[in-house]
């Protein structure tokens, strides 16, 4: 007789939607959670992904699913790290294996894939904003049951500009959102900021809150509290609630009531909790601290490297590393290293970043020199504009900011730093297509929308040694704006390391001579094309390669020698084909009164989910089979 498997995760295996949830008694929620953490250790053991967010909000995901009438009551989750426990209770266990795979799951929520996941997730800070016009919309159209609206989000996010704005907006419109602060002291990297530093003092008495959940509920028995009396209610709360913990509340200052803080591992509480103030009228605020990593010691006890871990031995928390040996250094690596030997030498020099120190390895200057290394939190305008002022007074910022998130700051790059010629260099990490983490952290848009700013210096090394010289380069002149733009990963040169050379701005480089068709790319995709060249050689093509460096200013001398030999011209870039490399030679073609034929080879004009990069190059058509394909075609074009 066959021997019957035994599950490791029992519970969560009869839940198939959030209504098997809430058929079970709120005394095997806890089970629920451990089978939780249970199945996440084993699938991102093997299957990488974000592990300690997750780990830390189980219990608010079980807690929120089985108050809330999921998917018509509204959850919005900020970032979406932490949404894998979301994902496994709303119908999408068995397919967890496919998660940040491609054609799989996405890594956040995505509308596209659930009807449970309300708004697109990936960037920080604007579940407020877009929970409150979901709130709002349901409160005009009048909507029978209530539809309640809940957004959840992190201590670093909130203290993004948009969660403020959002924050104000909710204060001054008649509104129910309820916003949930997962506090766990920490995002990527430790936080920073006076409002980390407020959360992590705010303390509100059992005692005070047990008076208050009674006296709550006694006037809503006796229908003493109305929405006329709210106001005075609420203020005379917020004195009585400054007065017992000396002090100020930061969100009851801006007429938002705040329950808390809670203990967001404890979901019976939780529950009773939410029941307690789900149907309440107005915004609140329930603070919850949480552990991040919770439930697996390693994680907890260094929750910074266990954000995304890679492959890990579940029994024993060993992360599993490559072969050993000498390896090419990662591009922010390189960055690291060298933005530290430069301020070594130039005292003008100051690291700025967005919460994303260790992430743009800027932490290697930040051991050494802490005093000239600033991360701001999830603030990339302000960290713009404060490299600005930095710069007008003398100092050279380098930004280390990743390509999406850059495009935060877009405004603050135009105002604050271009129009007043001001040298702040901008070190762009992860551009291009970066892989599993899909369509929200791409950087393919980063070429297109610094070209159009009028004395922007544009480029992209092709190697680890490029990117030094363009660094050093940068830091050699007087005014403008530069930025440069490198991949997330590995290069191909150990021997990285080698003494400064000044670029010329402005100049690509002619890496390969050739007759019947010329390709010029830029950045690191230097290597798809060089390998492709080789390919199209053996089919009798001969290919001139052109590395453009810069895409602005574009190099006049090199394109007139590119557009005499009278061929056609491929460009090759791994960023949107739209108003990139392609576009700029094409128009530059044309306004030079040249005719040949411009073939544009680049990220299609559409948005690119998960895979691996390998995959996403190739479904792109910028892996060097691809690339080969159309030097081939082209080149025999050439020859007639």
């Amino acid at each position: 007789m066959e021997e019957k498997k035994i599950s490791k995760h029992p519970l969560l295996d009869t839940i198939d939607s959030p209504a098997d949830l809430r058929k079970l008694p709120v005394e095997k929620l806890p089970e629920v959670c451990a089978d939780i953490r249970s199945f996440l250790i084993d699938s991102l053991s093997d299957n990488p992904g974000h592990f300690a967010s997750g780990m830390g909000a189980v219990e608010l995901t079980v807690a929120l699913h089985y108050v809330m009438n999921t998917p018509y009551d509204r959850i919005v989750w900020d970032v979406g790290h932490q949404a894998y426990g979301h994902k496994l209770l709303t119908g999408r266990r068995d397919r967890f294996s496919e998660n940040r795979k491609l054609n799989g799951l996405s890594g956040f929520p995505n509308p596209a894939e659930s009807e449970y996941d309300t708004f697109t997730a990936g960037h920080a800070s604007n579940s407020i904003s877009a929970a409150l016009g979901m709130a709002i919309s349901s409160a005009m159209d009048g909507e029978s049951p209530r539809r309640n609206v809940v957004a959840v989000i992190g201590d670093a996010s909130i203290s993004g500009g948009l969660a403020f704005e959002g924050m104000n907006n909710a204060a001054n419109v008649p509104n129910n959102l309820l916003i949930i602060l997962n506090d766990n002291d920490m995002s990527i990297d430790r936080n920073v900021g006076s409002l980390n530093s407020n959360l992590a003092h705010l303390t509100i008495s059992k005692g005070y809150n047990d008076l208050r959940y009674k006296l709550y509920h006694f006037l809503r028995r006796h229908h003493l509290v109305s929405d006329k009396g709210k106001g005075l209610i609420m203020r005379f709360n917020n004195s009585l609630k400054a007065l017992l913990s000396r002090e100020q509340n930061i969100f009851e200052g801006l007429n938002i009531r705040y329950f808390g803080p809670f203990d967001g591992h404890d979901v019976k509480t939780l529950v009773t909790v939410l029941n307690d103030i789900k149907d309440m009228s107005g915004p609140r605020i329930l603070h919850l601290c949480t552990v991040k990593g919770k439930g697996y010691e390693p994680a907890e006890k260094d929750p910074a490297t266990w954000h995304a871990p890679g492959k890990f031995n579940p029994a024993t928390g060993e992360r599993i590393k490559g072969a050993p040996g000498p390896k090419p250094p990662k591009y922010q690596e390189v960055f690291g290293e060298t933005l530290l030997e430069m301020a070594k030498d130039d005292r003008r020099i100051i690291g700025i970043t967005a919460a994303m120190p260790s992430g743009t390895s800027l932490n290697i200057m930040q051991a050494a020199m802490p005093d000239r290394v600033f991360d701001v939190g999830i603030s990339e305008g302000h960290a713009v504009t404060f490299a600005g002022g930095l710069a007008h007074e003398g100092k050279r910022p380098f930004v280390a900011i990743y390509s999406s998130f850059l495009q935060r700051a877009y405004d603050h790059l135009i105002h604050d730093v271009a129009i007043q010629e001001l040298p702040v260099t901008f070190c762009i990490d992860r551009a291009g297509l970066v892989g599993e983490d899909g369509v929200t952290h791409h950087g393919l848009f980063d070429l297109a929308y610094l070209r159009s700013i009028p004395g922007m210096i544009v480029a992209a090394p092709s190697s680890e040694v490029m990117l030094r010289n363009l660094m050093f380069t940068a830091n050699q002149r007087e005014k403008y704006p530069m930025a440069i733009r490198y991949p997330r990963g590995s290069g191909s040169n150990t021997d990285w390391k080698q003494p400064f050379r000044r670029m010329e701005i402005g100049k690509g480089i002619k890496v390969k001579e050739g007759t019947d068709v010329a390709v010029i790319s830029i950045g690191t995709i230097a290597r798809e094309v060089t390998e492709a060249i080789q390919t199209a050689e053996k089919e009798g093509v001969s290919a001139a390669h052109y590395d453009a460096v810069f895409l602005k200013p574009l190099d006049d001398d090199m394109l007139h020698e590119v557009a005499r030999k009278n061929c056609p011209v491929i460009t090759v870039e791994d960023a949107s084909v739209v108003g990139g490399l392609g576009s700029a030679v094409a128009e530059w073609m044309a306004d030079h009164g040249y005719s040949q034929r411009v073939i544009r080879l680049g990220v299609p004009d559409k948005f690119v989910h998960q895979g691996t990069v390998a995959q996403l190059k190739e479904l792109c058509g910028l892996d060097s089979t691809s690339i080969a394909k159309h030097i081939i075609e082209a080149g025999k074009e050439g020859k007639e």
